[in-house]
This record gives structure tokens, sequence and C-alpha cells, in this order.
């Protein structure tokens, strides 16, 4: 089989930073349709995007319907059968894991909720070593010639990533069981991986913007759950997390939420160290 374009292009459809083992493999061109200050859910479906996955070989996306208002417009207008929904060129990395928080009803009254899940699975590492996995061997199917190339640096980085979780969880015992809240409900696989408590969210409903009655409800309910901080992404805006945190004299913390999403942020490894690093200087912070 003669692979196309797979020696020139890989788009990355999403926001994972989950292309770590084709990023190693040197067969391979990695493009991003996003950026890490970039909200996944606001895209545009540009020419140059459409170009891009016209001539791409593989595209990997969160799926989940995080993509639903950008993703499909690009796929139809690139006209590439090879990384359409079904295709082998074509993975979501949403399915292969365990989606938290499946609505049991859909009603527009609660807001923008997604109906398969909530698809911000790149904030447990533990996922991303799953896709990694399903990403190495989709690879492999695709070009069969490079694999033994794709299995070695799989194999590098999942002993590294491996390693990796082990530190951040000993780095991170001290946050179990710290009440948090957050801005919008991004952080329930970071938060169960850590064992975090979240206790109230800014939002009323996701994507719903707080009244002023219901910030007021927020200022008086958050400390007598003992929270510490207030989460935030940082390509969220910050002014409703810091509003309600000054009030409560808490800290309001942005997290890079993905890659490039901060300057430490610079890939994978970087992304949970500084994630990491930021949840306990917030707690120390919160103790002074």
């Amino acid at each position: 089989m003669t692979i196309r374009s797979m020696r020139r292009l890989l788009l990355v459809a999403a926001v994972l930073g989950l292309c770590a083992a084709s990023r190693s493999a040197a067969a391979l061109s990695v493009f991003a349709a996003t950026k890490g200050l970039q909200d996944p859910h606001q895209v545009q479906a540009r020419p140059a995007l459409i170009a891009r996955l016209r001539n791409a070989d593989l595209a990997i996306c969160t799926g989940a319907e995080l993509e639903i208002g950008w993703l499909p417009v690009l796929q139809r207008s690139a006209g590439n059968g090879a990384v359409q929904p079904g295709a082998r060129g074509f993975l979501a990395a949403a399915e292969l894991i365990a989606l938290k928080e499946v609505p049991t009803r859909l009603d527009r009254a609660d807001g923008d909720v997604h109906p398969a899940g909530n698809p911000h699975i790149q904030t447990d590492p533990r996922n991303i070593a799953l896709v990694g996995k399903a990403l190495t061997q989709r690879l492999i199917d695709l070009d069969a010639r490079n694999a033994e190339h794709y299995r070695a640096r799989a194999a590098d980085f999942e002993q590294r990533w491996t390693a990796a979780i082990a530190r951040w969880q000993t780095q991170a015992a001290p946050l179990k069981g710290l009440a948090v809240a957050v801005e919008h409900r991004s952080w329930v696989y970071l938060l169960d991986w850590l064992g975090l408590r979240e206790v109230g969210a800014v939002e009323p409903k996701p994507g719903i913007p707080p009244s002023s009655g219901y910030l007021a409800q927020l200022v008086t309910e958050l400390p007598r759950k003992e929270t510490r901080m207030i989460l935030y992404a940082a390509y969220e805006d910050p002014r409703p997390a810091q509003s309600v945190a000054g009030r409560i004299n808490v800290p309001a913390v942005a997290l890079p939420f993905t890659v490039g999403g901060t300057d430490a942020a610079k890939d994978l490894f970087g992304l949970f160290d500084d994630t990491v690093t930021r949840l306990l200087e917030a707690m120390h912070a919160g103790r002074s």
C-alpha cells in the first residue's frame, strides 16, 4: 500500500497534544489546527485548515462532539475520504476513554452540555497514555514500513511517561481532598486523577455566564465548603474567577489546559509539570 503523504503530514485537529508518538517519528510532519490559548469549541474553518486536511493521511481529534462546530465543516470541505469518520485515517480520542459526566437527559436549559460526556480528557495523563497506544497502532496500520520505528519511539515515550506520572502523583499528594471551585467544568478528569473535590462552578451551567445574584450566592457558599482555590483555563476570561476568588480571599489559578497554554507547557511533560506546580503554589499561598 502506498501512503500518499504520510511522510509529510499528520493533522492534529484538537487540543490534546496527543501527537507525542507521531512528533517523535521522523517520517511525519505534524500540524495542529488549534493553539494553546484558543478555545477548542470555537475554531474558524479557515481555507488554510481545509488545505491541510485535504492532504492529510491521518486526523486526530478529541471527539465527544468537542469539535462539532468546526471539524465536520473542514472534513466536508476538504473532500478527503481518508480522514472522514469511520476511515482508518481518522482517530477520535474520546472513543478510547470511559467518559465522565454523561448526561441522563438532553435539554438546552441545562446549558452547553456534551451529549457523549465531558470531552476534556487531556487533563488526566493516564488518558494520554491510552490514546498514545492507539495512535501508535494507527500509525503502524497506515505506514507499515516504519512499524518498528513507531514501536521503538512509543516504547521510549511510554517508559518516560509512566515515570513522570508516578513523579507527579507523589508531588501532588498534598492536594488530595482539597476543595476547589472551577470556572468551567473542564477539570473533572484532572480532579479525579489528583483526588481534588469540586465544590462549585463560576458558570451556573456550562457555557452560561453567571448573574450577579448567582455570584453573590457563590461568595456565600464557597467559604462554607472550605474552598481553597478557583481554577480556570489559561484561554478563558480570567475576570469571573478572579472576581469571586478576590471576594472570598483564595487564589484564582490559571492552568495551561493543553500544550502551549502557558510558557512552561511547551510539551506534554511541561503541561503536567506546570499544572502540578501551579496547584501546589496556590495551595501554599492559600495557607499564608
